[in-house]
């Protein structure tokens, strides 16, 4: 356990944070944007529901695996993946875009110094009452190193993260919170208010395949064919290119989250503690937080299906 001082929300303000937004939510996203094919989905999907969301800026996050060298070139693939879409869209005033960390915490106590941060943070402080929404879908780095280097945004935002499982899966050893433990850990034990899309069994029911994916978007529009190339090259590149094999969007469900709740029900919890083997640890006398428990695939995809294809 971090030797930081945290500052407190009490249970009431807490379980407040935790309530489904009611109206329009001012949100960061922090995005792997090219890690997969899914957080370009979930971007775009951001972009095409202004109605709800009002996407002040997006950040690059880090990632590492076989397609970066580094967490560093994760990022800046990242980063000028979401320009790639914001061109595909054709969008006049697209939200600024922030270069974020360039590695992994070394410690829970360091923070990693990136635009990504200092972003999180000035936007915290200029919305007035309203809290900020975080929508983190990659390794967090960025979101725990903004609490790290300014602890009083805890009181600030709140923040919604596919990065875990269910909380009774035998392990959390899953890509967005393994990348970066410390990072991760903080998210659990700061107080930050939390908002939890479980990989495992909850944005897992996100399955849909290279023919739904062109049978919906292909020749919709350039943002649609783009997506459907995507899908189709992710399953040669693998060898799934053939019936019976689909792809999970993950990163979709934290967006449907924000979107309506009903589509994606919720369960508060205390807070679990995130043990280095990446189990957790249970402890009743800690703070809430929120995990979802259920998604409703055809609502959401029904959804953002319609938004994309009626994108210009």
């Amino acid at each position: 356990m971090s030797e930081m001082k945290w500052p407190k929300l009490e249970d009431g303000d807490m379980l407040k944070r935790l309530a489904h937004p009611e109206g329009k939510v001012k949100m960061v996203l922090d995005t792997d944007a090219f890690n997969e094919v899914d957080d370009q989905f979930a971007l775009a999907y951001s972009l095409l529901s202004p109605a709800k969301l009002d996407l002040l800026a997006v950040t690059a996050a880090p990632f590492f695996n076989w397609n970066s060298t580094s967490p560093r070139e994760g990022m800046e693939k990242s980063y000028h993946e979401i320009f790639n879409i914001y061109k595909l869209m054709d969008l006049d005033s697209p939200p600024p875009v922030y270069r974020g960390s360039n590695q992994y915490m070394s410690s829970r106590e360091e923070y990693v110094p990136s635009e990504a941060a200092d972003k999180i943070i000035e936007l915290a402080f200029s919305n007035g009452s309203d809290p900020l929404y975080v929508t983190a879908i990659g390794a967090v780095t960025n979101v725990a190193s903004a609490i790290v280097k300014c602890p009083e945004i805890i009181h600030k935002i709140i923040v919604v993260w596919l990065g875990p499982n269910s909380y009774w899966w035998p392990t959390q050893k899953i890509f967005n919170v393994s990348q970066d433990y410390h990072a991760s850990s903080i998210l659990f034990d700061s107080g930050v208010p939390l908002i939890v899309l479980p990989c495992h069994s909850v944005a897992s029911h996100l399955l849909t395949t290279p023919y739904e994916i062109d049978a919906c978007l292909r020749d919709k529009n350039k943002l649609g064919t783009y997506f459907s190339d995507l899908i189709r090259g992710r399953f040669t590149r693998f060898g799934q290119d053939r019936m019976g094999w689909s792809k999970v969007l993950w990163d979709v469900s934290a967006i449907a989250w924000l979107l309506n709740e009903k589509w994606v029900p919720s369960a508060v919890r205390r807070a679990p503690i995130l043990n280095p083997n990446f189990t957790y640890s249970f402890d009743d006398t800690r703070h809430f937080y929120k995990e979802a428990i259920d998604i409703d695939r055809s609502e959401v995809f029904k959804d953002m299906f319609q938004k994309l294809a009626q994108q210009n």
